[in-house]
């Protein structure tokens, strides 16, 4: 039986599209295209045009790069008619119902060389999709070359309509990609188009049903085609994107409802926020759309990326008086563009129109600027602080959209309450690669409500779109992560090894001694860890431990050891001891009670780099320090600083593709490690692999438990709250339990040693956390529970003295820097591969609670469809999964169970293809010492069948067995 061919495959498509109403259009060459080029514009646009009209118009299109033209698709083009009047032609409207869609095939164009397309998708008359085929079994990369060289020699030739194409199209039958008209691209950035739930949609017949129709092809062509004005380029959004904003889209269309959108750090969420709020902006029953941000740096950066998509979109404000301007005052209409704007009565129908495609344009004219960036200090400021909150009043009743950038940081204090109170009809959307669930809750202090965990559903309602991280590394947007663990303690006595997690005491981590043979070892490995191509960041526990290490690093540069540069940064008035939520205050720096040693070695820091790189930074006021924090960001993703040395700044919304390596000195767990770990994963030509993670301490069972959380398309949201009466109970149990030790305030003074000190210490810190957990009930008494409020408060002032003298008594502990030597050898390497699965199968069959054991599962089935090196081994970890379940088998026969399946496709491939069973187990046992299976020739598989073969029957059979031991090398032999 033959291949399908490309003419067939070609054929095919043409008659699926003329099925779903494209109409088919014999187009030969450049003179036919502008031909049918003038019918179309006349038919959509309801017009005659002479053809001294249409010449003009020809010249118009002609004009500019693909870039310029992609601008103009969405505008209008004015035709000026004899007798001076003026026309206006849409070329592509955003309602599906007014295009006029039109397929054809093997248009021939002449530039340097001849060249004839495949498949074009004409809309209004302009080629705007081109579709490139390859026969099954040729890969779509010969397909994105030839546009390449389409491109280079005749997409700009005779007239340049080829130019206006906004996307192509690549198959090969069973594999179908699409991309913008970027000539910059690499076949990395193609994308694979996706269901809502991004399961690929690979096939090309099901390409085209579910991309290819009118209503989806003209949303991508004029709405989801961004055009970046800083570079120039044209970008195109990937489904996940395209999904997310429209779920937020039809939310505010259908609802008040608020949501939330999880997509994982390093998947384009500036370009899926700013596509959402730019299409808000547009819709006439929303007043003003406020992006909101939780620092300066990233108001700075954000307000950068907006302005790259569309120039002048966005007014980033500098204060909250500058904020309350902004919501108060509107903007002047910016001067257009002749080529759009007469100076007929018109000129409103355009305007309207521009609203259609930019967000600094309503329908309503007047109102300008609905578009906002600004902090969540600000917008706290304004509606709080009374001088700003009673100049916004009347703003109550707007429609505001709040867009807030990882939701989880900034969301979880009073501002969110104060928003929601004061904005009576807001409709609030967040996004965030790290949502806080049940599990990775931390308890916080809510105003007027106690101490409260909470999730980011509980605050934004409902998940509206999913793309988790095994997702993105799948589908190659983001890099996967090579971890390594270091670390071993050495018994100077006993010589008995220590994993370095059975000991976590502050002397030993932060010892100079440990620091300094980490930072000699980090400088062994950094040039084989960047490739002497890419640079690394080092985060550290605390900012004690950060002055050792850069000392230490500088000392070791003055003596020859290396010629890294190294930088660092620290928010010296900030409480260090939170896990990286906390983030620098710009503006308060200069008044905060800050440590002044703390402070002077940062300024001798940055004096250093000022001497580095000719600047004149310092901490003595706020522009210079916030203008130093930006010049070293800048620099750390330019590459020109080897190593940055932080605490918590930088760990979170910082992207720098330049970045392949974290050295991590720090405990970490859940969003933290996850944010703190993508630091590394952003793409970066073919170079850039993986990102390295090289961890000093062993966050091993923090990692595995955070991908495992954040793998999870199924986690728990809603947390259990405990019952009223439950909880009287348990606190009247803790006051008993407290009482018995200290029967009064008085005595806990009387307690006689560290023991029973202890003991109260930990009993009060019960009692805490259940009053905490009460005071969320409206009915909550704490008289009738027998201790006055007094009381308690009294007790609380002993226990935090006395746990600080407890915890402030380091000299009574003993050291254990005497005893123990600190050995830098590689523990542990994890990659996602069978080695991992097995891991996480081990610990799932361990687990005794079914829920637990079905969220481990649903992990590992995340995985098994996400990695492509796992495809392969699905069928056969699912099934002992099921056996493992059902209790035939136990987690430790793992390979005895892939063992067992191996031999029998052994003897069903033997038995299926009639081959020499002896002849078969030899060649499995020289694929397995490593004889390529890509290498074999034809006589080497002839020699394996027991029948004889025509030349007919074996241009069939041959491929048939090489392909099933291919199938059988992947998935027996590959990764295990």
């Amino acid at each position: 039986m033959s291949t399908q061919s490309e003419a067939k495959l070609e054929n095919d498509l043409i008659a699926q599209l003329t099925s779903a109403d494209f109409e088919p259009v014999k187009i030969e060459n450049a003179a036919a295209l502008k031909a049918n080029l003038k019918r179309q514009l006349e038919r959509a646009n309801k017009i005659t045009l002479t053809e001294r009209e249409f010449e003009n118009v020809l010249i118009s299109l002609e004009k500019g790069n693909i870039f310029d033209k992609s601008k103009r698709l969405k505008g209008k083009v004015d035709v000026v008619h004899k007798d001076g009047t003026i026309s206006y032609l849409t070329l592509l409207s955003s309602d599906a119902s007014k295009n006029i869609f039109q397929v054809t095939n093997q248009v021939t164009m002449h530039g340097k060389y001849e060249n004839r397309y495949d498949v074009t998708i004409l809309v209004n008359g302009l080629p705007l999709v081109q579709i490139e085929l390859k026969r099954r079994g040729i890969e779509m990369a010969e397909a994105f070359n030839q546009i390449k060289r389409y491109d280079k020699h005749t997409f700009g030739a005779e007239g340049g309509l080829f130019n206006y194409i906004q996307l192509f199209v690549i198959s090969n039958g069973v594999n179908t990609k699409y991309f913008s008209n970027n000539r910059e691209l690499s076949f990395k950035q193609t994308f694979h188009w996706t269901d809502v739930d991004n399961n690929k949609i690979n096939v090309l017949h099901q390409f085209a049903d579910a991309f290819l129709n009118k209503e989806h092809l003209t949303k991508m062509l004029s709405r989801y085609i961004v055009q970046n004005e800083t570079g120039k380029f044209l970008m195109v959004l990937r489904p996940y994107q395209f999904y997310a904003v429209e779920a937020i889209v039809e939310q505010v269309k259908t609802s008040d409802k608020h949501g939330y959108i999880w997509h994982t750090t390093g998947s384009g969420k500036t370009l899926t926020s700013f596509k959402t709020a730019q299409i808000l902006s547009r819709l006439d029953n929303v007043d003003r759309v406020v992006f909101v941000v939780d620092r300066k740096d990233l108001d700075y950066q954000t307000a950068k990326e907006f302005d790259a998509f569309l120039k002048g979109s966005v007014d980033s404000t500098g204060d909250t008086k500058s904020l309350l301007n902004q919501f108060l005052g509107s903007r002047p209409v910016p001067k257009t563009s002749s080529t759009v704007l007469g100076n007929s009565a018109n000129d409103a129908e355009v305007l309207s129109q521009i609203a259609e495609y930019s967000p600094v344009y309503s329908s309503n004219v007047n109102r300008i600027n609905k578009l906002t960036i600004t902090t969540i200090q600000k917008l706290n400021n304004l509606i709080t602080k009374p001088r700003f909150k009673g100049q916004v009043e009347h703003l109550r009743q707007e429609r505001v959209v709040f867009i807030f950038d990882e939701c989880h940081r900034s969301q979880f204090g009073e501002t969110h309450q104060n928003i929601v109170e004061f904005f009576e009809k807001a409709q609030l959307f967040g996004f965030t690669g790290t949502p806080i669930f049940a599990d990775n809750a931390t308890a916080k202090k809510v105003e007027g409500k106690g101490v409260q965990k909470r999730t980011t559903k509980d605050l934004f309602g409902e998940r509206l779109h999913s793309y988790v991280i095994v997702d993105a590394i799948r589908d190659d947007n983001v890099l996967p992560f090579a971890i390594e663990y270091y670390g071993k303690l050495k018994h100077k006595q006993t010589g008995l090894n220590a994993d370095v997690s059975s000991i976590d005491i502050a002397e030993f981590f932060s010892s100079p001694k440990r620091i300094k043979k980490v930072c000699e070892h980090i400088i062994g490995i950094h040039k084989f860890k960047t490739k002497r191509k890419f640079n690394a960041m080092l985060c550290v526990a605390s900012i004690p431990d950060l002055i050792t290490y850069y000392d230490t690093l500088k000392a070791l540069k003055a003596e020859g050891k290396h010629k890294l540069n190294i930088a660092t940064i620290f928010s010296y008035g900030v409480n260090e001891a939170e896990e990286f939520e906390g983030e620098v205050n710009v503006k308060g720096l200069a008044e905060a009670n800050a440590k002044v040693h703390s402070r002077d070695k940062l300024d001798s820091y940055i004096g250093d780099y000022n001497e580095q790189f000719g600047t004149s930074y310092s901490t003595q006021d706020t522009d210079s320090f916030y203008n130093y924090y930006k010049d070293l960001s800048n620099r750390t993703k330019n590459g020109e600083v080897d190593i940055l040395l932080v605490v918590n700044m930088f760990l979170t919304g910082f992207d720098a593709p330049s970045l392949n390596t974290i050295y991590v000195d720090k405990n970490l767990k859940y969003h933290g490690l996850v944010q703190a770990f993508s630091r590394t994963n952003r793409l970066n030509g073919t170079v850039k692999s993986h990102g390295n993670v090289m961890c000093y301490r062993n966050l091993k069972p923090q990692a595995d438990e955070a991908f495992a959380l954040f793998s999870n398309k199924q986690p728990t949201e809603y947390i259990e709250v405990p019952d009223l009466e439950g909880l009287t109970e348990d606190f009247a149990k803790a006051l008993e339990a407290l009482k018995a030790i200290a029967p009064d305030v008085q005595g806990v003074d009387d307690l006689p040693d560290e023991d029973m000190q202890a003991g109260f210490i930990k009993q009060f810190r019960i009692l805490m956390r259940l009053k905490n957990q009460l005071e969320t009930f409206s009915d909550f008494d704490i008289e009738a529970l027998g201790i006055s409020e007094q009381e308690f408060v009294d007790y609380a002032s002993k226990y935090g003295d006395l746990a600080r003298e407890l915890k402030g008594n380091p000299s009574d502990k003993e050291s254990i820097l005497a005893d123990i030597d600190f050995e830098l050898e590689l523990l542990q390497r994890d990659n996602v591969n069978v080695g991992y699965i097995r891991h996480l199968l081990q610990t799932m069959l361990e687990e005794s609670c079914d829920d637990a054991k079905d969220k481990k599962r649903q992990v590992i089935a995340n995985l098994l469809a996400s990695e492509p090196t796992l495809h392969s081994k699905r069928h056969l970890i699912e099934g002992f999964i099921e056996k493992s379940l059902q209790g035939l088998v136990q987690g430790a026969e793992f390979d005895e169970y892939i063992e067992e399946q191996k031999q029998k496709e052994i003897a069903q491939i033997t038995e299926e293809e009639k081959l020499d069973a002896g002849k078969l187990f030899e060649m499995i046992t020289n694929i397995e010492n490593g004889l390529n299976v890509d290498g074999l020739k034809s006589d080497d598989i002839a020699q394996l069948t027991t029948e004889k073969m025509t030349f007919r029957t074996r241009r069939t059979i041959l491929p048939k067995i090489t392909e099933r031991l291919k199938v059988f090398t992947e998935t027996f032999i590959k990764g295990f």
